[in-house]
């Protein structure tokens, strides 16, 4: 009998690290180009990738304006006015879909906020995938679980209790989970991995899990963490690392893509032992079990610092003035970006509308408890 639990079923298909869905993270990469989409997906297919992921971006749903200057692998930018400049129609995300299908392909998207959900609940996804900074964003989860889809979920820059939080909202809606362990670090020290945590997230929570990979090396990663029980595999995906895209430059272009492609298939049942055997002639065996690691949840390196400042909380929209009541239309759920300080929880915002602000806070600021 086949253990579900374990197992993800998406359109009729079932995946588990015997067969794991492998996902081409398309993102943003096509710039707003209709045509360069194509050509990605095309290409994506010919990979032997699954799936392939893109993004519905908003500026005003993801950040303030006020955020500044972001350091990303592409250099530092002014974060707020490159998402302004991706943010598309829903007929372009339309064409997308029927053309990512007509080539046999799974569409997979991300929404950040309620107005790119509403976009794409229209298009009828067979599935969703939050990113690990809406893993708190409680009313952007409670949204998506009404949809009763399978939901791919990112846990980058989270702790336990973040991820138990995160499943309660998702579960009250009987929602079909897959969880992916992931590292916020662009790219992701391989060594920051701890493979071994796999196994132990699925049998805590009891949930199929899978790895959303940003470290460099095209194959190590991704295949050792098949051998620990990933039923999907998601990496970004490029047609250039020198072209102009947010994560181009740690995406893998086409041939090192089809490389971890046929390093997951051909790997796939081999045990982990049989894993290490054979990579131990290509890598050191230190190296082999830094990423492994010891299997405990726990905040990565690369990773640690950022914790609350790249995830989601409440920021103010206007300057206000200390004796002013906030209403609605004050404040919003967006990402930190670690240039603002962070405010309160997502959980919160609904409980601070009609409340009193005790400080000055000003626009694009998080509000925090003292402040209200």
């Amino acid at each position: 009998m086949k253990d579900n639990r374990k197992t993800l079923k998406i359109d009729g298909c079932f995946y588990s690290s015997g067969n794991p869905l492998i996902i081409a993270e398309l993102g943003t990469s096509h710039n707003g180009d209709i045509k360069k989409a194509k050509e990605m997906i095309s290409a994506a297919k010919g990979t032997g990738a699954d799936c392939v992921k893109f993004q519905i971006v908003y500026a005003d749903e993801i950040l303030s304006p006020n955020t500044g200057i972001v350091p990303l692998p592409t250099g530092n930018i002014s974060l707020y006015e490159k998402f302004k400049t991706l943010e598309k129609p829903a007929d372009f995300y339309a064409e997308i879909k029927e053309y990512t299908e007509k080539h046999g392909l799974l569409f997979l998207c991300t929404p950040f906020g309620m107005k790119s959900a509403s976009i794409l609940k229209k298009l009828n996804p067979k599935m969703v995938k939050i990113a690990s900074p809406e893993l708190n964003y409680t009313s952007l989860l409670e949204e998506i679980a009404a949809w009763k889809l399978p939901v791919l979920l990112s846990s980058g820059v989270s702790r336990l209790s973040d991820i138990e939080d995160a499943l309660d909202i998702l579960r009250s809606f009987e929602t079909q989970i897959c969880l992916l362990h992931c590292v916020t670090s662009y790219p992701a020290p391989e060594t920051d991995y701890n493979l071994r945590v796999l196994p132990n997230l699925s049998n805590i929570f009891d949930v199929p899990v899978g790895v959303s990979d940003h470290s460099a090396d095209p194959e190590i990663t991704a295949s050792l963490a098949v051998s620990m029980g990933a039923a999907v595999i998601e990496k970004h995906f490029c047609l250039s690392r020198n072209d102009p895209g947010l994560d181009d430059p740690i995406a893998l272009p086409v041939k090192e893509f089809s490389l971890m492609v046929k390093a997951i298939r051909d790997g796939a049942g081999l045990s982990l032992e049989e894993k290490i055997a054979y990579y131990s002639s290509k890598y050191d065996i230190s190296f082999i079990e830094g990423i492994l690691g010891d299997g405990v949840k726990k905040l990565a390196p690369s990773e640690k610092q950022n914790y609350r400042l790249t995830n989601r909380s409440i920021h103010a929209l206007r300057s206000i003035k200390a004796g002013e009541i906030l209403t609605r239309s004050d404040y919003a759920v967006l990402r930190t970006e670690k240039i603002l300080r962070p405010g309160l929880p997502p959980c919160w915002e609904k409980a601070i509308e009609g409340r009193v602000a005790h400080n000055d806070i000003p626009e694009g600021e998080g509000i925090r408890f003292e402040d209200i």
